[in-house]
C-alpha cells in the first residue's frame, strides 16, 4: 500500500531532508512503493506539482526547496494495474489536493474516478454541502457502510487554508497507523516513523480530524 507525508508550518521550511527520509522508508517498506510518487506545495496561495512514474527514491530529490504546506505520496498500485502518470497523486480539484493509502474491497459507492482513490475523492464532494470536517467524517462513515471490508481508509486532503486527515484500519496497525509529530514549528504526519528530533505519537485508530 502507499506511504503519505504531511508537513506545515507557519513560516517556509526545506523539505529535502524530510522528502529524503520519506524516499527511504518507501524504499524499504515492506510492501512495494515504486510504482511512482507525487507531491504538492504551496508558493504564496497556489499549488505546485510533481508526479513521475520514478520510484522516489530514484528520483531527483534537491530540486525541492522551501514551502509551508507539502503533500507527497509513493504509489503501490494495487494489483500492479493502472500504472500511469494520471492516477498517481496528489490528486486536485479547485483548491484542494488529495492523497490516499489504503484498501478497500466490496465497495458499493457509484462515483467518476480512474482508480478507487480517485472515486472516493471525488465521493467526499458530494457532501461540501456540510463543511470540511463535517464532510469527511460524513464520508468515512457512508464508505464503511457501503464497504463489505476496509482493510485501510487513510486519506489526507488539503487546501491552502486548512488540512483534514482520516484514518481507518482494521489489521496491521504497524504498517497501516499513521503518525505525528512536531518539530519546531513544523507539524508532520507520515506512514512511518523516521529520524527527526521530536517525538512520534501514533494517531489513534477511526481518527478524523482537522490537523
Amino acid at each position: 500500500m502507499c506511504r503519505l507525508l504531511w508537513l506545515r508550518a507557519d513560516k517556509p521550511f526545506d523539505v529535502r531532508s524530510h522528502l529524503t527520509h520519506f524516499a527511504r522508508l518507501c524504499r524499504d517498506s515492506t510492501e512495494y512503493q515504486g510504482h511512482g510518487w507525487g507531491c504538492a506545495w504551496l508558493q504564496g496561495d497556489s499549488w505546485h506539482f510533481h508526479h513521475s512514474l520514478s520510484p522516489i527514491w530514484d528520483d531527483d530529490l534537491t530540486a525541492f526547496g522551501g514551502t509551508h504546506l507539502f503533500l507527497a505520496h509513493a504509489r503501490s498500485a494495487f494489483r500492479d494495474e493502472g500504472i500511469a502518470i494520471e492516477n498517481n497523486m496528489p490528486f486536485v480539484q479547485d483548491d484542494e489536493v488529495f492523497i490516499f493509502n489504503g484498501e478497500l474491497n466490496g465497495v458499493r459507492i457509484r462515483e467518476e474516478g480512474r482508480i478507487g482513490a480517485e472515486k472516493i475523492f471525488n465521493y467526499t464532494r458530494r457532501f461540501s454541502h456540510l463543511g470540511a470536517l463535517p464532510r469527511l467524517k460524513k464520508s468515512v462513515e457512508v464508505i464503511e457502510k457501503r464497504t463489505r471490508y476496509v482493510r485501510a481508509m487513510n486519506l489526507i486532503m488539503a487546501t491552502p487554508e486548512r488540512s483534514l486527515l482520516a484514518t481507518v484500519y482494521n489489521e496491521n496497525p504497524g504498517y497501516f497507523q499513521m503518525q505525528r509529530t512536531s518539530v519546531g514549528s513544523l507539524d508532520v504526519v507520515c506512514s512511518e516513523q523516521y529520524p527527526v528530533s521530536g517525538s512520534w505519537q501514533p494517531v489513534e485508530n477511526r481518527t478524523v480530524i482537522e490537523l
